[in-house]
């Protein structure tokens, strides 16, 4: 039997919503029985509170796992899926705590699950799976982190691998563990990349991760890099998706839009213009007016020791020169440096901040701050409809999902709308949870499960109002 029909197997073990965005990250249910009006008080099976966290639910046959941080505890909850009960809750001490934007928490990376046994991720520890019954299967601690907002990518499962990006300022990587054993299986460099947050997705036999400046493809068996498309912006988010032989990526960053590039010269031209000193690297106050860098230095002073050398200098200039864009590839069986050979189209308008495109029959959707949403062909990325959702004009963190002929978008501050989909999509509902959501919602046999800042709730049709 071929690998890619292995894989296949693999990713779709049951119908359940086992990682961050469902089967391979599509953002795709295939249930009925999701109604369009919700919200604290309407069409809500169960509801019970959980400690703070940004990480989505995954869910199994008979139960959800979600994770938490609150007093210095790393935590693990598994919930009965048809009673919101609490079935066991492990903890793990945050012996560290690493720099993180103010809207990151140590809980923000998703679990994924196999159907009985759960692996996450916490980036002040490292991973850990525990079994269906909370007992520990093992653990596998990793050194500190340096990613200027805090690590954000999910784990996946392939098979029996369990993979990780870990896309940080420096000594970026890709991880491959056995998921039974929590062995390393292969690491990969990613020595082109700095910080990133998002989350791998599965193309054929390939590891699909977008990162700053490049979409780049690794073998799945072996780690080894397969192919790179150069263009993406400088700071990646969001997760790309696949549909048969097209890969989808998008990726926003401050200062990358179109007219906003601010180009800098090469690193000995900078050298010869800039440095006073004559130590061969730059500091803060060396720089003229032309090449300052209008937020914190320590954003680009990626070592933290004062100054920049010629790697500091090469991402900072690339950080000037990026543009935010989505794109579509398709890679066929090629190998190497795609960029110029196989992108069908790019699109660099209304491109979203955070969260990962939708694509469902024909119709690729972003969701963009200030509740902009847009849908475009994905054959040619014709734009056909970009409009802001009313009644839902907010910040968005949460992916878009679909379930039941509907799109479902959540905002920043508790905002659900309903939408109807289509190259023309009609907005059919807004809901209001009254308060933050940033985690990306699941859903299972006629469920949608929502987490908001406080609490995790079950939506369904025809349930106790």
């Amino acid at each position: 039997m071929r690998l890619s029909v292995l894989l296949i197997s693999a990713l779709s073990w049951s119908a359940e919503w086992s990682s961050f965005r469902g089967p391979n990250g599509s953002g795709i249910a295939h249930v009925t029985g999701i109604p369009a009006e919700f919200g604290p008080a309407k069409n809500v099976v169960w509801r019970i509170a959980v400690p703070p966290g940004s990480s989505s639910p995954v869910v199994t046959s008979d139960a959800l796992f979600v994770t938490a941080a609150e007093n210095a505890q790393l935590i693990t909850l598994k919930i009965n899926r048809h009673s919101g009960q609490i079935e066991w809750r492990r903890t793990l001490p945050q012996s560290r705590a690493e720099n993180r934007h103010k809207l990151n928490n140590p809980a923000s990376p998703s679990p994924v699950t196999d159907g009985a046994n759960v692996y996450v991720f916490f980036s002040d520890f490292g991973l850990i799976s525990y079994g269906s019954d909370g007992n520990e299967r093992w653990r596998l601690p990793l050194p500190p982190f340096a990613n200027f907002h805090g690590m954000g990518a999910s784990p996946i499962l392939a098979g029996d691998k369990l993979i990780l990006v870990c896309d940080q300022d420096s000594e970026s990587f890709l991880l491959a563990i056995d998921k039974n054993s929590g062995k390393q299986i292969w690491k990969t460099a990613r020595p082109s990349v700095v910080h990133g947050f998002a989350t791998a997705s599965i193309f054929r036999d390939q590891v699909i991760v977008p990162g700053s400046y490049l979409l780049a493809s690794y073998s799945l068996k072996d780690g080894k890099e397969l192919w790179t498309v150069r263009g993406l912006s400088w700071q990646i988010k969001a997760t790309a998706v696949v549909e048969g032989d097209t890969i989808y990526a998008t990726g926003w960053a401050p200062g990358a839009d179109p007219g906003q590039a601010k180009p800098l010269p090469a690193f000995d031209e900078a050298l010869k213009q800039a440095d006073a000193d004559k130590d061969g690297k730059l500091a803060n106050a060396e720089l003229p007016p032309p090449f300052k860098h209008g937020g914190s230095w320590s954003a680009i002073d990626l070592n933290n020791d004062g100054v920049l050398d010629a790697r500091e200098w090469g991402f900072y200039r690339g950080r000037r020169e990026a543009n935010n864009v989505t794109i579509a590839v398709k890679p066929g069986s090629a190998r190497g440096d795609l960029t110029d050979t196989h992108v069908v189209w790019k699109h660099q308008r209304m491109v979203p901040e955070v969260p990962s495109p939708l694509l469902l029959d024909g119709i690729l959707y972003t969701i963009k701050t200030g509740g902009i949403f847009t849908a475009m062909l994905a054959t040619t990325g014709e734009l056909k409809k970009s409009a802001r959702v009313q009644g839902a004009i907010d910040g968005y963190y949460a992916s878009p999902v679909a379930a039941d002929s509907k799109i479902f978008l959540f905002s920043e501050q508790g905002k659900a709308a309903v939408l109807k989909p289509g190259a023309e999509w009609e907005l059919l509902q807004v809901n209001d949870f009254d308060e933050p959501i940033y985690a990306t919602p699941a859903f299972a046999a006629g469920r949608m499960y929502v987490r908001t800042a406080s609490a995790l709730y079950a939506i369904g049709a025809g349930a106790p109002k």
